[in-house]
């Protein structure tokens, strides 16, 4: 279903360091470390802009944050970005704002002049949606790293060439 109502913006406030807090937290796939990376790029970009390297596009209804991206160019590459983030709060997963995040991210990404996307997910049973999801987003398994993350918990990498 479509959420006519969401508009979108890569401004950077405060009061999204909270609100990417309630976001990540919503899904019930991340713990307190994890919460607390989230949260903290966005407050570097705050206090230092775009000479933090993270970029953002928020999803917002009526003014409250309900999805974002994270990403940037990685360091030494000429057109790779990192996917660092991207979460939907849990009241609107299914409703088309992440699909609608990606695709905005990958247009932006593309007219700064990158080319590859890169994400990473975990292989724990949970993280199958997401998965599905940037399957979906016609990325490609690159790469699976075992028990990376933990016994049990392997690192997947996907990429996609725009």
């Amino acid at each position: 279903m479509k959420n006519n109502n969401v508009t979108y913006r890569t401004n950077v406030k405060a009061s999204d360091i909270e609100a990417v807090g309630e976001i990540v937290k919503s899904t019930n796939f991340f713990n307190t470390e994890e919460v607390e990376v989230a949260m903290g790029l966005v407050e570097e970009a705050v206090e230092t802009g775009k000479d933090s390297g993270y970029e953002f596009i928020f999803a917002e209804v009526n003014g409250k944050v309900v999805g974002y991206t994270c990403y940037g160019r990685i360091p030494c590459t000429k057109h790779s970005f990192d996917l660092y983030w991207i979460a939907t709060h849990q009241d609107y997963q299914g409703s088309g704002v992440g699909k609608e995040l990606m695709d905005r991210t990958e247009k932006a990404i593309k007219e700064i002049g990158g080319y590859g996307i890169y994400v990473e997910t975990s292989s724990k049973e949970q993280y199958h949606p997401t998965r599905s999801f940037y399957t979906k987003m016609n990325y490609i398994q690159k790469a699976l790293f075992e028990d990376f993350y933990d016994k049990n918990d392997g690192k997947v990498v996907y990429v996609k060439f725009l």
